[in-house]
C-alpha cells in the first residue's frame, strides 16, 4: 500500500499558516507528499524546501484568482493529479493530524485497500477559534468532511476545496475514521485575522463591511465556546506555547474546570451537542 499526501499553499509566511506543521503531521505515513505552491510574495517556497525530506515533491503554479474561490479546488486537483499512491491524503495548510491517529489511519487504509467500494475516509473537525483551547460547534461550522480519498482517477475537489466528489456526481461511499482534523485557521492575532479575512474577500469567500477591513478582528468572549481539554499534535507545541491568548485562556480553563476528569487526563474529546443558533463575530 502506498499513501500520497498532498496540499496547496500560497503566502504561508505572510498569513502565518502552519503548513510545515501540517505536512510534518502526516509525513511519517506518506510515501510521497505533493505540495502545489502558488506564486507568493513571501518565501513560501523556501519554507517548504526547508523541511528537507526526499518524499516532498514541489509543483509551482500561478493561481488564477479571476476564477474566484474555485481557484482552490482547481489547484487542489492539480496536486491530486500528481499523486501516485493507492490513497491520497489531503490537508489544507491550516489543518493538522495528531500523531496518535497515524497508526489508526494507516490501519483503516490497509483494511479497505482491496475494497474499491470504499472511496473516502471521513474525519470529525475541531475548529479552534481565538484560542487553542476553544472550538466552534455552532451553525455554519461544518463538523465532518473527507480528507483521504481513493486515488482511482474518479475523485475531484470541488468549489472552494471544501471536500471531494466523484467526477460522475454519483454519491461517495465513505467510512468514518473516528479521528479529528485539527483546524487552526482561526487562531491568529486580531490584526492578522483581519488581513486574512480581507484576503479571503478578494478571492470571493466572504463579503465584509467597510469597518471590518480596517479594524482588528474581535473574537469576543471566548467563554461562550466549548473548552478543549485534550492534547494537540506535537508538531504544534511551539506555536501553542508562544500564543499569549491561549496561555491565558488555558490558565482560566484550568482554574474553572479543576475538577473535570477530561482535563485531568487530557482526553481528546469534543461535545456532540451542536448549537442551532448561529454565533458570529
Amino acid at each position: 500500500m502506498k499513501i500520497s499526501g498532498f496540499t496547496i499553499t500560497r503566502n504561508a509566511i505572510e498569513f502565518n499558516y502552519p503548513v510545515v506543521e501540517s505536512i510534518k503531521s502526516i509525513l511519517p505515513i506518506c510515501d510521497e507528499f505533493i505540495v502545489n505552491i502558488g506564486d507568493s510574495q513571501d518565501k513560501t517556497l523556501e519554507l517548504i524546501q526547508s523541511i528537507r525530506d526526499p518524499k516532498i515533491k514541489i509543483n509551482q503554479n500561478k493561481w488564477d484568482f479571476s476564477e474566484g474561490k474555485t481557484v482552490l479546488s482547481r489547484q487542489t486537483n492539480i496536486a491530486l493529479s500528481e499523486c501516485k499512491g493507492d490513497w491520497a491524503f489531503y490537508l489544507q495548510s491550516d489543518e493538522v493530524i495528531h500523531e496518535k491517529d497515524l497508526p489508526i489511519l494507516k490501519k483503516i487504509m490497509s483494511k479497505y485497500l482491496n475494497n474499491p467500494d470504499i472511496e473516502a475516509l471521513r474525519f470529525a473537525w475541531l475548529h479552534f477559534y481565538g484560542s487553542y483551547y476553544r472550538y466552534r460547534v455552532d451553525s455554519g461550522w461544518f463538523q465532518k468532511q473527507d480528507r483521504i480519498i481513493r486515488n482511482n482517477g474518479m475523485m475531484q475537489s470541488f468549489v472552494d476545496a471544501y471536500g471531494f466528489e466523484r467526477k460522475d456526481k454519483l454519491p461517495l461511499n465513505r467510512k468514518k475514521t473516528g479521528c479529528f482534523i485539527y483546524h487552526y485557521g482561526w487562531v491568529q492575532s486580531p490584526d492578522l485575522m483581519t488581513q486574512r479575512r480581507v484576503n479571503a474577500e478578494r478571492i470571493g469567500f466572504t463579503q465584509l463591511y467597510s469597518e471590518e477591513r480596517t479594524k482588528d478582528y474581535d473574537f469576543g468572549s471566548l467563554d461562550r465556546f466549548p473548552a478543549y481539554f485534550g492534547t494537540h499534535p506535537a508538531v504544534m507545541t511551539e506555536r501553542i506555547l508562544n500564543h499569549k491568548l491561549s496561555v491565558l485562556d488555558w490558565k482560566n480553563i484550568s482554574k474553572r474546570y479543576w475538577w473535570f476528569p477530561l482535563k485531568w487526563f487530557r482526553v481528546r474529546f469534543k461535545t456532540p451537542l451542536r448549537k442551532k443558533r448561529r454565533i458570529c463575530r
